[in-house]
């Protein structure tokens, strides 16, 4: 089961390459959207929010301003989905899972608004890598572009539909 895991992960890297996406180049910044307020924003600043429940300021001012309690962003970054890399590598190539990521890449997408399948699909199979979970702290961490964007009018609702996506396959875990 390594071995697959291990293909399927350079499978993934070729495919991002030949698009363009650096799959060695992890989202460095995120595009926080909020009820039409935006903010960019570290990476290591949600890792930061995930870790303590204390927003940095960065995180902190963009929240108040849409009235969202930073604990509510908290929980959805540490929110842990069960995910075989392999299983759900297959699940994202089908038909479902194309609407699947069409329906998450809604709510996170590269900056450039271009490849956003190929980008999450990449994110996700990546996050799973090694310890069969997601989370969305770690699909952001592992997405193939410096900038990604995430509106966290959307997210919420997506990430539940991807955790009703995911819940047959963690039958088989």
């Amino acid at each position: 089961m390594q071995l697959k895991t291990v293909g399927y992960v350079g499978l993934i890297t070729a495919t991002l390459v030949s698009l363009g996406l650096a799959p060695g180049i992890a989202a460095e910044e995120a595009v926080l959207k909020y009820r039409g307020f935006s903010r960019t924003v570290p990476v290591e600043d949600l890792q930061s929010l995930a870790e303590t429940g204390e927003p940095p300021d960065s995180v902190a001012g963009l929240l108040n301003q849409a009235g969202r309690p930073p604990a509510d962003l908290q929980s959805l970054l540490t929110r842990e989905l069960l995910a075989d890399p392999v299983l759900l590598d297959k699940a994202l190539n089908s038909w479902p899972g194309e609407w699947m990521l069409d329906q998450l890449g809604e709510a996170i997408y590269p900056s450039s608004g271009t490849a956003r399948r190929q980008a999450l699909r990449s994110a996700l199979v990546l996050s799973a890598t090694g310890d069969d979970q997601i989370t969305l702290l770690e699909v952001l961490q592992n997405y193939p572009t410096p900038e990604v964007v995430l509106d966290g009018d959307l997210i919420q609702d997506a990430y539940s539909r991807l955790a009703v996506f995911l819940a047959p396959l963690s039958i088989l875990l």
